[in-house]
């Protein structure tokens, strides 16, 4: 297990970003963590370290850290991290993001007019309306469907999930809705590989949800994880891992859904 350095970034005035990096060597891997906060990455980030060069950011409004009001939503913070990869001088970049990060991820991704970016994995990703899916959000309590969906549904989320004011931030950059109603159109822009990962037994978002995001894409492979949820790195790490370690060094790895 390695132990990331943690370091304040001030990106432009009025917003510094706090960082966990690992890793050396390696092309560089920027992880975007969901809801629960950064401790739901951990595992990630101590996978990816020892062959790439892994930058972890907080979400502003999370952990304790400050959100400056322009960071109003998720074009805003993708802006943010496209100007940290600026600011580090990366190249060659796979993001991943989980959840929510899932979402700022994909905008991140489709915001990339310098082509930074040359990867991108979701991981059971919130973001888009897909018709006839219904994303069940801790702000969003689930409906009882089900014995099963319900105590899937209540089952606390990595270290007891999102605090209220991680919450809170959430629900500033994400709108009421906790969706973007026009992202899914503009997905066919993503022009570099794309990884979706999905739990089977997801029940915040569902596989027939990850399978419309992967289909919206160009290049998108769509991977099913079996006994896994909405947390598949905790759930069934060494699956995960599997898949992703493949996409990441094979060339061309991302050709059909």
């Amino acid at each position: 297990m390695t132990t990331p350095l943690r370091r304040t970034i001030p990106i432009r005035p009025g917003l510094d970003l706090d960082l966990r990096e690992a890793g050396t060597g390696g092309s560089p891997v920027l992880v975007l963590h969901g809801g629960p906060g950064p401790a739901g990455i951990t595992p990630l980030i101590d996978h990816l370290a020892p062959d790439h060069r892994v930058i972890a950011p907080t979400h502003p409004g999370w952990e304790g850290t400050a959100r400056p009001d322009e960071l109003d939503s998720v074009p805003a913070l993708a802006a943010a991290y496209l100007d940290l990869l600026g600011h580090l001088g990366l190249h060659d970049v796979t993001v991943i993001g989980t959840s929510f990060g899932g979402w700022v991820a994909t905008q991140t991704a489709l915001d990339d007019h310098e082509g930074r970016i040359s990867k991108l994995v979701l991981i059971d990703a919130i973001g888009p309306v897909v018709p006839g899916q219904q994303v069940t959000t801790p702000a969003r309590p689930p409906a009882a469907t089900s014995d099963s969906a319900s105590r899937m549904s209540a089952r606390p989320a990595p270290q007891g999930g999102p605090s209220p004011q991680s919450m809170a931030a959430m629900r500033v950059y994400a709108g009421p809705a906790m969706a973007d109603a026009g992202l899914l159109p503009r997905l066919s822009a993503v022009t570099c590989p794309v990884l979706v990962l999905w739990g089977a037994n997801d029940t915040v978002v569902t596989p027939e949800f990850g399978r419309a995001y992967a289909a919206a894409f160009p290049h998108a492979r769509f991977a099913l994880i079996p006994g896994a949820g909405h947390v598949p790195i905790r759930e069934e790490p060494e699956a995960v891992f599997a898949v992703l370690d493949f996409f990441l060094t094979s060339a061309g790895s991302a050709t059909g859904h």
